[in-house]
């Protein structure tokens, strides 16, 4: 899974509204929170969604959407997370 971490004030409120202060990477999902995700996805009948928390300083997540056309080339240029091959895979079955 892709983070992004806001380096601004401004950030914190929209991270959308200071690129420039954005930092990305990749972090590890608590198993409580993955099978969640896995439950709503298989409950919504999805095979694909961008799912959107945020964590907070004490380290507890917060579910924000779950978005099935969520955007995701530029998080997998920036982080380098084979998000196309996944995709691409969960399209030709591949498990």
């Amino acid at each position: 899974m892709s983070r992004i971490h806001a380096g601004s004030e401004a950030a914190h409120v929209d991270w959308r509204s200071d690129y420039g202060s954005l930092t990305y990477g990749t972090t590890d999902v608590p198993d409580d929170i993955a099978a969640g995700m896995r439950l709503l996805m298989d409950r919504l009948h999805l095979s694909y969604g961008a799912a959107d928390f945020i964590v907070d300083p004490g380290g507890r997540w917060w579910f924000l959407e779950v978005n099935p056309c969520g955007q995701w080339d530029w998080i997998q240029g920036a982080t380098g997370l084979p998000i196309a091959a996944a995709i691409a895979d969960e399209l030709q079955g591949v498990a």
